[in-house]
């Protein structure tokens, strides 16, 4: 017996309803959160990936996707001109008919799918709340050493994270903000946090998780914001039965 062909989900639909699930504007961003670019109305394969760049917009297309949901959209802040690299990606959507649905706060702060949330669950913690509007306070229920919580980091796909081993002996509670998230460091020490969990190091951050004696890991920004569009694209598979292809694309950083 053959495999089951999936079902065909409209696009309009589709986007709907991530808009209402991910509750898409109540988090003031600097990205444009939701549908950035408009393709075909009929859905069969949904591509997910952490970036919307020419390597992942090509890679969707001979996937044979219709729609392509990101973390890291086509447009930050202020309007651009299609022009340039901007421009190129642009047009090879719009060649290929596909469309182009962009999630970024709105994700990393999601009670079920979010970036934070499942990253701390994938590191053994149980999820006490929210922090600084998008990351997520967790703890253990037995102490850990920060030798061996960076080992759970490096097992949940975060290879070779960089440890600043700044705090206690034990670690009992976690404060994460996934991607570029040093800008939280203070607000998880208010937290009570004994450890931050982020993706990339920035310079001013080494001697304020010094002079606090907290520990830091940084699992890199891409590898740490992958959980939540792949929790997305199962999500998607549940509710619309369409298929979802990962595409992984990993920038080293």
């Amino acid at each position: 017996m053959g495999q089951r062909k999936p079902d065909m989900a409209s696009r309009t639909d589709v986007v709907g309803a991530l808009d209402e699930y991910l509750d898409i504007d109540a988090i003031a961003d600097a990205a444009l959160n939701g549908l950035q670019v408009e393709g075909k109305e009929e859905v069969v394969r949904v591509a997910l990936a952490v970036d919307a760049a020419q390597v992942t917009i090509e890679s969707a297309v001979d996937s044979d996707c219709q729609l392509l949901v990101v973390h890291h959209g086509l447009f930050w802040g202020p309007q651009v001109p299609l022009s340039g690299v901007v421009g190129r990606r642009v047009r090879a959507c719009f060649v290929a008919d596909l469309s182009v649905y962009a999630a970024h706060l709105p994700l990393d702060a999601h009670a079920e799918v979010g970036n934070n949330v499942l990253l701390a669950e994938r590191l053994g913690a149980r999820v006490d709340g929210a922090f600084a509007d998008i990351g997520a306070l967790a703890s253990f229920e037995e102490a850990i050493e920060v030798g061996a919580l960076a080992g759970r980091l490096a097992a949940a796909g975060c290879d070779e994270p960089l440890i600043w081993s700044f705090g206690g002996e034990k670690i009992r509670r976690i404060a994460v903000v996934t991607g570029r998230g040093c800008s939280a460091l203070d607000d998880a020490v208010d937290a009570g946090a004994d450890c931050f969990v982020t993706g990339e190091p920035v310079q001013e951050a080494y001697h304020a998780a010094r002079d606090h004696g907290i520990h830091c890991l940084f699992g890199g920004h891409y590898a740490t914001e992958t959980f939540g569009v792949r929790a997305l694209g199962d999500w998607l598979v549940q509710e619309f039965d369409v298929e979802a292809v990962w595409i992984d694309h990993p920038t080293g950083i």
